[in-house]
């Protein structure tokens, strides 16, 4: 069984009005319900993620906030990889809580924000544009299942602001699917032939 701890501190917020990567760092974030991040061009009621959207412009955008866990960096500084906070097109970086082990359902007080987790992030090859070897990185393979460890997608459910050495908090995991590193997700019924799998999706 998967102990997990309940709680963790924000190192670092990022947002970009712009799509593509990276996200920028910034002092402070506004988490607007529904939406994601104010100012960010993720935010919005339907799917922002570029192809995606041009397909299937009318899916509601359960992708508004991704948040990281820091020790992705070190593990990718282990194998020479050396990137930023914001490379990964995070919203948000956190420490104490491994954000890879929360199960899919899970709701999270996130600073004045409360959030809830809602897929796994299945990373495309625009993480080639900061290095040629991080899509692979954070991608592991056990025979033909894939797993990743490029953060987890949540959605707003009530509008706060986010500021470094905010905490985070599991508020409600009692209803939350089993925790999953696969790539599957509630909402992944909708959006399996439309996420990362195989192809090089503009997020």
């Amino acid at each position: 069984m998967i102990t997990i701890t309940t709680q963790g501190s924000v190192v670092t917020v990022c947002r970009n009005s712009n799509p593509g990567l990276p996200k920028l760092p910034t002092d402070e974030i506004y988490l607007l319900e529904g939406l994601g991040v104010e100012g960010d061009y993720h935010a919005g009621k339907f799917v922002r993620h570029r192809s995606i959207a041009k397909r299937h412009p009318d899916l509601p955008n359960r992708r508004q906030v991704l948040i990281t866990d820091v020790g992705i960096y070190a593990a990718l500084a282990a194998k020479d990889i050396h990137i930023m906070h914001g490379m990964l097109g995070e919203n948000v970086v956190i420490e104490g809580l491994a954000i890879m082990q929360v199960p899919v359902g899970t709701r999270l007080r996130l600073g004045d924000a409360l959030v809830e987790v809602t897929e796994v992030r299945r990373p495309c090859y625009q993480l080639h544009e900061m290095d040629e070897r991080l899509l692979f990185a954070v991608t592991e393979r056990d025979g033909k299942q894939k797993s990743y460890k490029a953060g987890m997608m949540t959605c707003v459910l009530q509008s706060g602001r986010v500021r470094p050495g905010d905490i985070i908090t599991i508020e409600d995991m009692e209803t939350a699917a089993s925790p999953t590193n696969t790539g599957q997700s509630s909402v992944e019924s909708n959006q399996r032939e439309l996420n990362c799998a195989g192809e090089d999706v503009i997020p």
